[in-house]
């Protein structure tokens, strides 16, 4: 199976434009994500899909791949879709444009959810260790069923939580989701030709359109710290984690 990595990354973003050019260490943050990305085993080729010359020019300057795409386009998802029209490949991995902290690992384990004919559409979460994360809306949550699958994904705590679970090493029956996803080439597909949900609108996390489609989205759990970057409180905390990489 031939597996394609794209990593959607657009310069207009609201609460910090041009994020993906942000410098971490030396290196814009577009480079980091490229990076790990490219150290998943089992991805045959990895771009990056903009519709921005400036972050165009700065990925071909580290020496990364580039596939430029329409400026009208809504979402990371349709814009990977719009890199298999381009691009011939079996399964296509979404990496998050602003998830410098992204497991190489993590990659590898949500292709396999889909390589092995489990799942159809994949993603991956972490535990949730902080309080404050279950009232904070840019945490997306999610659970699942006993069989690694997605049963719902939320801004806001669910189920209910009273109180935290005994349990030290994962207090909180949700866990953190983390923005990465992957679908068959078929998925991504009809995917792209779904209308906006309901459930999308409201929460506004694309990947609900596909639960209430009733696509099953597969889930792996794996223990890292991962922040996707939106605002610049979250960028200086990913220069402070990501200190001990230089």
């Amino acid at each position: 199976m031939k597996v394609i990595s794209v990593i959607p990354a657009r310069y207009a973003a609201t609460r910090l434009p041009g994020k993906p050019l942000s410098d971490i260490h030396g290196k814009p943050m577009i480079q980091w994500v490229y990076e790990r990305a490219k150290k998943a085993r089992g991805v045959d080729r990895t771009v990056v899909a903009t519709d921005d010359e400036r972050i165009a020019r700065v990925v071909e300057g580290f020496g990364g791949e580039v596939v430029m795409t329409a400026p009208e386009i809504a979402s990371g998802t349709d814009r990977v879709a719009a890199v298999a029209d381009q691009i011939a490949g079996d399964i296509y991995v979404n990496v998050q444009g602003d998830e410098p902290l992204m497991e190489p690992t993590a990659i590898e384990k949500a292709v396999e959810l889909v390589s092995s004919g489990r799942f159809s559409m994949s993603t991956v979460m972490t535990p949730m260790r902080d309080v404050a994360d279950l009232s904070n809306v840019a945490v997306v949550k999610v659970i699942a069923d006993k069989n690694d699958r997605a049963i719902y994904f939320s801004r806001h705590a669910i189920p209910y939580s009273r109180k935290p679970q005994p349990d030290p090493g994962q207090p909180f029956v949700c866990r953190r989701h983390v923005g990465l996803y992957v679908y068959s080439r078929d998925t991504l597909m009809r995917f792209r030709a779904l209308p906006v949900s309901a459930l999308e609108q409201a929460e506004m996390l694309e990947q609900l359109r596909a639960l209430q489609e009733g696509i099953s989205i597969g889930i792996t759990e794996l223990d890292f710290t991962s922040i996707g970057v939106d605002t610049p409180d979250e960028l200086e905390k990913v220069r402070h984690i990501m200190k001990e990489f230089v």
